[in-house]
């Protein structure tokens, strides 16, 4: 959901806030999240801090994130060093900022009340979060759900197959009912579980298709969550008379509103192997310049868009297999383990931009030597 810290501040700036800490949660928070001697906490969108005060109060250290100035001076004034102790206010875009300044030595709660709708790239902000937990620490979310939401607020709310996707990865987890709210309790968050999985077999005349390769300015890879419940690179089957650059372009349009010229899309291998009697073949193409913000443009096939690091891939769960292959085509090691496929390496390929320079020089060094195979 698109956001900006202007409109945020005006929201504060005219005294408005979010729904009160109500005695449920006070309750649920009690309950699954005591704090333990010399626990410290991290509140992500505290806004003008009500739930802070209440960690305060309970024993924990808080360190208080939100990304506008205006919540933060509400904050600070209502809850001013004499009323709250053992509080570190920070104004930080948890999404896009550098967090080395949030606390070493990590959490042993991480909390999110109402905010987790409004960040974009939800799988990859609670993965950083998770990684600042200490042993036995727990990820608290607290979030309105759509089936509880009228129909014109359902934008600051979540569906059911988002808290699913919310809740893998962990070894335990817990919902409870915060009157009408869902309080998720989240422990353990698990290391490598991608899994390379297939769909159906595919229509006979699907036999070439394209997997498009598109980073953003940070190196990360841009992944769609498909309807069948895995991880895919944009892309798809070359029409009649297309080459697979402008397949790539006009896949990556339709599907995630972003836009390319062919002459940015470069050919960087071929991938041939078989799906169960059909020869799969998929064109591996790297998009190097674009415009837009990745939307859901055919919510039948995908119901987000997220940008991904490179070293998280291992850990997301299903991915579809030519995504996988593909992504460790460009990226040797980042997705170890797959099947076998064979490579036809496009030589004259240009390197990627960036920070994968060198990387991405070394491997056409690599692949103009020979046709390879992968195991």
């Amino acid at each position: 959901m698109a956001y900006n810290r202007s409109d945020w501040s005006k929201h504060y700036d005219e005294g408005r806030g979010f729904r009160p800490l109500r005695d449920v949660e006070r309750d649920l928070l009690a309950r699954h999240v005591p704090a333990p001697d010399g626990g410290r906490a991290l509140e992500v969108g505290c806004g003008t801090g009500e739930l802070t005060a209440h960690l305060a109060r309970i024993g924990y250290a808080v360190d208080a994130v939100d990304f506008t100035e205006g919540a933060l001076a509400r904050a600070r004034k209502e809850l001013g060093s004499a009323k709250v102790q053992g509080v570190r206010w920070w104004c930080m875009d948890i999404e896009r900022d550098d967090p080395s300044e949030l606390n070493d030595d990590g959490y042993d709660l991480v909390i999110m009340r109402l905010v987790l709708a409004f960040v974009s790239d939800r799988t990859r902000v609670v993965r950083s979060l998770a990684a600042r937990l200490r042993p036995d620490g727990a990820l608290v979310v607290i979030t309105p759900v759509v089936a509880n939401t009228p129909h014109e607020r359902r934008r600051i709310a979540l569906d059911e197959d988002e808290i699913s996707l919310l809740t893998e990865g962990w070894e335990q987890g817990e919902r409870c009912d915060a009157d009408g709210l869902a309080f998720l309790v989240l422990r353990g968050p698990s290391g490598s579980s991608f899994e390379a999985v297939e769909k159906s077999r595919p229509e006979p005349q699907a036999v070439l298709g394209a997997c498009v390769v598109v980073t953003d300015e940070g190196g990360r890879v841009l992944l769609g969550r498909s309807t069948r419940g895995m991880w895919e690179l944009p892309g798809g089957h070359l029409e009649t008379g297309e080459s697979a650059q402008v397949a790539a372009v006009r896949e990556l349009a339709e599907e995630s509103g972003l836009s390319a010229r062919p002459d940015d899309a470069h050919l960087l291998t071929i991938l041939h192997d078989d799906r169960a009697d059909i020869r799969r073949i998929s064109a591996v193409v790297r998009v190097t310049a674009w415009t837009g913000t990745p939307e859901v443009r055919e919510p039948h096939r995908f119901t987000r868009w997220e940008w991904h690091d490179l070293h998280t891939l291992a850990s997301l769960g299903r991915i579809f297999a030519p995504s996988a292959q593909a992504m460790e085509a460009v990226w040797p090691g980042v997705l170890p383990g797959l099947p076998p496929v064979h490579s036809y390496p496009h030589a004259d390929a240009p390197p990627p931009v960036g920070g994968e320079q060198a990387e991405a020089v070394r491997l056409r060094h690599k692949m103009a030597d020979a046709v390879i195979t992968k195991g």
